[in-house]
């Protein structure tokens, strides 16, 4: 086409001007089809200087030298952009460019109608050329100064162009953080007219919303509406306002007229979805998600609330529909660690162990640090007398939380449970070295000492030290599920003094099917053993088998919760 156009070229004589540029136009464009942008300057560049310029080809030349990177170039020809006239357009009708028609008129004017187009065009590809230069145009490549620049350089004849790029000045400020000058730049569009002046009240509102005074946000809000009734952003703005006052009603009011407004308007649809869960009112909450959702598939936010709103019933048709949203939106947020947790606890509820199992599984995969979830897979194990595999999950929490010696003592008792009392009588004495005021451990530890014959005065003297040191309240809540106080009679629960030093724990055993098996307190999350004893040989197959569970149902369920 190249060298078509140049052979045209060749046989126009010098006489036809304008039919010589228009080729040159062509042999330009054809250039930067082909990538060649050195080349396509050359030609856009014969035009502008020699012939007749226009805004089409200075602006195809402005991105040539934005894909070469000549910033020094670039500012040279945006200079001369500006001063480039519109075809056929005096000054008188400039200025009378932005005036209202006359609808009174029997005839429309074509003539005018055709020269507002090209303003509009031309106006157009300014406001892109100046857009795609501001951010770079900088020797130092500080966009705020390349923004300010262009500004001042539109400021004189295309005051519609600069205040628009104004705006777009104030929208960097705010992705940057730099709120206040923001709200410095927006507020001076309160002189300008209602167009720009709903546009800059709308955003003003928006900053002061994110920054909590809602009474500067709802202020311009109301300015924004005021000038401009149909601003649906505007709406939403007041809506929010009203919404974070409380005041739920209201808020559902601005929201749908936000959406009758622009019936797309996706902030709109949202936020009305929230206010009225807020107002209990489901069905119609349920109906602007699925609305959100139609609109925008790829919303994950639409999903979630649809999920959650199923997850409310503990009907199983409503659990099973929430599983199934919950899948979707792992669909599209793949791998999210809270979403496969929830799916855990609704096939909990469903009472599908396994599928429960799984999910919560996923959600570690994904993010290990969660107690939560570790808790519950530590626990899961436990009633299934996987204690392996719970000891992994237990010593992981510890990881996690060192500080907390919750986690380990459910270690230790893991090993108990499985029978290695020699390791759990270690774990139990590091805990008691970083914990000395432990009163847990040091019952575990008299109670492993005196099955396995060894030394135990020790601690029983630290244990009734502590005791006696503790108030009566934090004593009792501290100690295990079952005592004998000193007077002689069995109280289930907390008493509130020390036993005889002479008595050890007795706890009851507690099995799955015994509702009256007394409540275990919170702070000590694993009853004391009465532990067996291997050196003496004094407890018979039935004794062994009737040991108590240290994990009961009341500490599993506290674990899970």
């Amino acid at each position: 086409a190249i060298k078509m156009y140049r052979m045209a070229l060749d046989q126009i004589p010098t006489t036809g001007k304008e039919l010589r540029f228009r080729i040159l136009r062509n042999i330009g464009n054809s250039f930067v089809k082909l990538g060649q942008f050195q080349d396509a300057t050359e030609s856009y560049e014969l035009v502008m200087q020699n012939g007749s310029p226009d805004i089409l080809t200075s602006f195809n030349l402005l991105l040539c030298l934005y894909a070469r990177g000549d910033k020094e170039k670039m500012r040279k020809h945006f200079t001369k952009m500006l001063s480039i006239s519109i075809p056929g357009m005096t000054e008188e009708d400039e200025e009378k460019s932005d005036e209202i028609d006359d609808f009174t008129a029997d005839r429309p004017d074509a003539l005018k109608t055709e020269l507002q187009r090209r303003n509009e065009i031309h106006n157009d590809l300014i406001l892109k050329s100046a857009r795609l230069i501001a951010p770079l145009i900088d020797e130092k490549d500080d966009l705020v100064v390349g923004y300010k620049w262009v500004v001042d350089q539109l400021r004189h004849d295309y005051e519609t162009v600069s205040s628009k790029l104004e705006l777009d000045l104030a929208m960097t400020y705010m992705k940057k953080r730099k709120f206040e000058e923001a709200i410095e730049v927006l507020k001076a569009f309160e002189k300008k007219d209602n167009t720009l002046k709903a546009m800059a009240g709308t955003n003003l509102s928006f900053i002061y919303f994110l920054e909590g005074d809602l009474q500067q946000a709802e202020k311009h809000a109301n300015l924004a509406i005021d000038a401009d009734r149909y601003n649906a952003q505007a709406l939403v703005n007041k809506g929010n306002c009203l919404y974070m006052a409380g005041e739920f009603g209201r808020a559902k009011e601005m929201f749908l007229e936000a959406i009758g407004v622009e019936a797309d308007c996706v902030e709109g649809i949202f936020n009305l979805g929230l206010t009225n869960l807020k107002l209990n009112a489901i069905s119609e909450a349920h109906q602007a998600f699925d609305k959100l959702h139609t609109i925008l598939p790829s919303a994950p936010e639409a999903l979630f609330q649809i999920g959650a709103i199923y997850e409310r019933s503990n009907n199983p048709s409503d659990l099973e529909n929430a599983a199934k949203t919950y899948e979707m939106l792992l669909n599209k947020v793949p791998g999210d660690p809270n979403i496969c947790s929830k799916l855990g606890q609704i096939y909990e509820k469903l009472e599908d162990e396994n599928t429960a199992n799984h999910w919560q599984m996923e959600s570690h995969r994904h993010f290990p640090v969660n107690l939560t979830v570790i808790s519950w897979l530590g626990v899961w194990y436990v009633k299934r007398e996987m204690y392996e595999q719970a000891i992994e999950f237990f010593e992981k929490a510890s990881k996690v939380q060192p500080s907390e010696v919750k986690w380990r003592l459910m270690v230790t008792s893991c090993y108990r449970r499985l029978g290695d009392y020699y390791k759990a009588l270690e774990l139990y004495t590091e805990i008691h070295e970083e914990h000395p005021e432990n009163i847990e451990s040091l019952q575990y530890l008299e109670a492993l000492c005196k099955d396995l014959g060894r030394p135990h005065e020790e601690y029983s003297r630290k244990l009734e030290k502590l005791r006696r040191n503790q108030p009566q309240a934090t004593s009792g809540a501290t100690q295990a599920p079952t005592n004998r106080p000193p007077g002689g009679k069995t109280t289930n629960g907390p008493v509130g003094g020390p036993p005889p030093r002479s008595e050890r724990p007795r706890p009851e055993r507690i099995s799955e099917d015994n509702d009256g098996d007394p409540p275990v307190s919170p702070r000590a999350p694993m009853a004391a053993p009465r532990a067996q004893s291997r050196a003496t040989g004094g407890r018979n197959k039935q004794n062994k088998a009737e040991e108590e569970d240290d994990f009961g149902d009341t500490d599993v369920g506290s674990l899970l919760g």
